[in-house]
């Protein structure tokens, strides 16, 4: 095993077997979940520098022959579309508005896979002067992360202080018809105490919030379980204030359990990775900015589909290649193991 740039573990030349796989075009793994969720992160590189994803100095720089270019990430949705059975993907990063080229990676995409369904991770800065491009592009909606509307909590935990500049990308998007806009917030002990505000702001603005636990992702490595806030601590925080009722998922393989405030309609959602694992319904493939296949985000073992691509590999080849790596993919992330152990890589430059 070597390691290569940002710590990422890789097994060159070795395929993944099929020999015990059923001869079927989805994205099957052992356990029968088939993947149709693809994730592509389009860069490493981020605006801000959240504490519980980036270090304070930013990842290692990747070279621009490194990246996947906007055609071969537009080759490689068609791929997934027509071959693999892909009805869904999200563009993430780092932060993919920081790519000059994000509107063309969207309209590339759009291009190679009609019908299938664009979206985009995001921190929100700069959507303000791209989200109607991006519409036009074809890209359906946005998550954006927005942890707390106090700038002082905000500036410290990105590190920048861009909350206005968020907020200004929240409001193009809902103008721009990029909806439902979803709210992503990462639960941290430093703003559970303002959980509640942060819902009241999304309410208001007719913007759906979504929490999220930590997860064992940050590049600092300082998460613990015993330091993490449970989706059961954050419930009890915010019933001080609404009434909750629970109504669960309305997709299996939908990440967040859901429920309704005050009697609805509105409604938040929580997303539970650690407490409430959904590993046994996880429908999502996902490539890294150099092209290679995650079929976790918790498992360091990755295939690399930007070598065949850029030798010339047909698209059965490449298919073949990305059904090996997902039929391989583990029962679960782990987190309850006693040996269990963090990726190398960090949510940034696994992407979201």
């Amino acid at each position: 095993m070597t390691v290569v740039s940002m710590g990422i573990p890789r097994l060159p030349g070795q395929r993944p077997s099929v020999a015990d796989r059923p001869d079927v075009p989805v994205l099957l793994d052992r356990f029968g979940r088939v993947a149709r969720d693809l994730r592509i992160s389009v860069t490493e590189k981020c605006s801000l520098r959240c504490t519980y994803c980036m270090p304070a100095e930013g990842l290692p720089g990747l070279d621009a022959e490194q990246v996947l270019s906007a055609a071969e990430i537009a080759r490689l949705v068609g791929v997934a579309h027509r071959e693999l059975g892909v009805r869904e993907v999200r563009f993430t990063g780092g932060e993919p508005l920081v790519r000059k080229d994000i509107v063309d990676i969207v309209a590339r995409s759009a291009a190679a896979a009609p019908g299938v369904a664009l979206s985009m991770t995001t921190n929100g800065i700069g959507l303000d002067r791209r989200a109607a491009a991006l519409v036009q592009a074809g890209l359906g909606r946005v998550n954006i992360s927005l942890d707390t509307v106090d700038r002082a909590h905000f500036a410290a935990l990105t590190r920048r202080d861009r909350l206005p500049a968020v907020l200004a990308g929240i409001d193009a998007a809902v103008a721009a018809g990029l909806t439902p806009v979803k709210i992503n917030a990462v639960l941290m002990r430093e703003t559970l105490a303002g959980a509640a505000d942060l819902l009241a702001w999304c309410l208001e603005r007719g913007v759906a919030l979504r929490f999220i636990e930590q997860m064992p992702l940050d590049a600092d490595r300082e998460w613990a379980r015993s330091t993490m806030v449970p989706a059961e601590e954050l419930l009890a925080v915010l019933r001080e204030h609404v009434d909750l009722t629970e109504i669960g998922r309305s997709d299996p393989s939908a990440p967040a359990e859901e429920w309704t405030v005050d009697g609805g309609p509105a409604t938040v959602g929580i997303i539970a990775s650690v407490t409430r694992s959904f590993c046994s319904d996880c429908d999502r493939t996902r490539l890294t900015a150099e092209g290679t296949v995650r079929s976790c985000l918790f498992s360091d073992v990755e295939t690399d589909l930007r070598a065949v691509l850029r030798r010339g590999a047909d698209d059965a080849e490449i298919a073949d290649l990305w059904r090996g790596a997902m039929w391989e993919k583990s029962a679960g992330h782990g987190m309850d193991d006693a040996g269990f152990v963090p990726p190398e890589r960090s949510m940034g430059a696994i992407g979201g």
